[in-house]
């Protein structure tokens, strides 16, 4: 069954109907829009919620907080949580693609669709309108003429049987009547046309053009209604397309609650608060009545035999597990923490001070290496260029060195055992010379006559005492190298090497032959390609 022989005749049913689908469209359109909205909004409150739950950095209480499993799982259901808020905001991003972009396109296309089929329809209509007011016009005219030829014929019968007309007047009647009564005939003929000419219009509106059209217009319609019902399976399909990754997150803040260890979090708070006292001894009987001399009891030395001795500056008032406990004052060597926590604190400083060092000492060994090229080859850099930046690196060196010391002793007064960073290390004095420090960190004056002999000796000592470092890529000699630097490598143009590690910043390149030889290059004079 279609509309166009089912409703050949209610065409301004068919007009109100498709104007109410094109209208169901947008509506649906405003609700999937507003609904993009709400998920917009949502992600938004998520990522604001985690965010404002989230410590933030330079918080103090985080170091100590961080090593609690209960606090990393709640930092973990955190950051599940704004990954879950991406994919809310990745279901409103995807419906607003594929429902709303496409359907408000898809809408605009119909109403031009709709406008052609429905404009088609009135001129059908108004050139049959057209054609059945010239048979109207042609059917007045015939009845007009008619009657105006009944009169002329009447009239000349009347005048042939007067007696008092002449032959003339009778003639002249006689050819009036026929006129007429000629010109009837041809309206008569028109007519006829004209009838036969609507008939067949009236016939082609009816059976081909008008239900042509209203068949369209249902085709049109049944595909909006299809196109309407893809779009309320994106509707669903779209969330449930990132559900296996909600369902990750969601898994993610189970683990987060599985992973939570009480009995570790216990632990956690005795290493990181223990102070390391002994508890307090009991309080001897001071007998007054025997004039016992309090001066020499409170300076007897030993271990503390109270409370008294705890609280040091505080001996005034009584000691309680609960008191209240004045903020400390902070100092360097961290006198003010417990022995335990002292010396925990005390060995973590050296161990950044030892890093820091060993970047330093690194720094220098490359600037030394890149000065003993420049002075070997001109070519590649002025020497002089770097010396603000080895002085620079010897006073830091220094000043570390310093330090190191300094926290090396704190730790040995509060009974720790720290591990010395050992080292070698090259500055340079005025005259562009190295100075080398011992291991122990006493000072030497000795001398070499080729500079680069210090710089590279513990390189070549690496070389000979490490295995073979497995090759991270290869590269490939743009230029000539004449490798005439101790612990530099000579390659040829076009000559293939085995990269085993990468720039470190200064400019050089550690590679290696097929026999085994290893040494630097300048990485600006090859192309090197890393292994994935």
């Amino acid at each position: 069954m279609d509309w166009g022989t089912e409703l050949w005749d209610q065409y301004d049913i068919i007009e109100k109907h498709t104007q109410s689908g094109l209208e169901l469209v947008e509506k649906y359109v405003k609700f999937v829009k507003e609904r993009t909205e709400i998920e917009q909004n949502y992600a938004k409150q998520l990522r604001n919620l985690s965010k404002k739950y989230n410590l933030k950095r330079g918080n103090k209480d985080e170091p100590e907080c961080s090593r609690f499993s209960s606090f990393q799982s709640f930092l973990d259901i955190l950051n599940e949580m704004n990954d879950y808020a991406g994919q809310r905001e990745l279901i409103a991003e995807n419906m607003m693609m594929n429902i709303c972009i496409d359907l408000t396109k898809y809408l605009q296309e119909l109403k031009q669709e709709r406008k052609t089929y429905l404009s088609e329809a009135k001129k059908a209509q108004q050139s049959l309108e057209s054609t059945y007011k010239q048979l109207d016009n042609s059917k007045k005219r015939f009845e007009r003429e008619w009657r105006e030829a009944e009169r002329a014929a009447q009239y000349a019968e009347k005048t042939d049987q007067d007696i008092n007309a002449t032959k003339a007047d009778v003639e002249k009647a006689k050819q009036q009547a026929h006129m007429r009564a000629h010109v009837a005939e041809e309206c008569k003929n028109d007519y006829a046309a004209q009838l036969q000419k609507y008939n067949k219009e009236q016939n082609q509106f009816y059976f081909n053009d008008m239900p042509l059209i209203f068949n369209k217009l249902q085709d049109m319609d049944e595909k909006r209604v299809r196109k309407l019902a893809e779009g309320y399976i994106l509707f669903s399909d779209t969330e449930k397309h990132v559900m296996p990754i909600i369902g990750k997150c969601l898994e993610g803040v189970t683990k987060a609650g599985t992973n939570v260890n009480e009995r570790n979090d216990s632990m956690a708070v005795i290493e990181q608060n223990k102070s390391g006292f002994e508890r307090p001894g009991d309080l001897e009987f001071e007998d007054y009545s025997q004039g016992i001399n309090r001066a020499s009891s409170d300076s007897s030395l030993g271990t503390p035999k109270g409370p008294m001795d705890l609280l040091g500056k505080n001996r005034s008032k009584n000691f309680w597990l609960f008191s209240k406990k004045s903020k400390p004052t902070v100092t360097e060597d961290f006198a003010h923490l417990p022995p335990e926590q002292r010396r925990k604190r005390l060995q973590q400083k050296l161990e950044e001070i030892g890093k820091e060092l060993q970047k330093e000492v690194d720094q220098s060994e490359a600037l030394g290496k890149m000065k003993d090229v420049y002075e070997k080859n001109p070519q590649m850099g002025d020497p002089a260029s770097l010396a603000s930046q080895i002085s620079q690196t010897s006073q830091n060196i220094e000043r570390l060195r310093g330090e190191l010391s300094k926290y090396e002793t704190w730790l040995a007064e509060a009974g720790g055992r720290g591990d010395t960073l050992r080292y070698r290390t090259h500055t340079f004095n005025n005259n562009g010379a190295h100075d080398v420090y011992s291991p122990d960190g006493a000072h030497s004056d000795e001398s070499t006559p080729d500079a680069s002999q210090a710089i590279y000796a513990e390189f070549d000592d690496d070389f000979e005492e490490e295995e073979l470092t497995a090759p991270i890529g290869k590269c490939t000699a743009m230029y000539n190298f004449p490798g005439a630097s101790e612990g530099t490598i000579a390659m040829q143009e076009g000559e293939v090497l085995a990269v085993v590690e990468e720039d470190k910043g200064d400019g050089w390149t550690r590679v290696r032959r097929n026999n085994g030889d290893e040494g630097y290059i300048p990485t600006s004079y090859v192309t090197i390609t890393l292994n994935k």
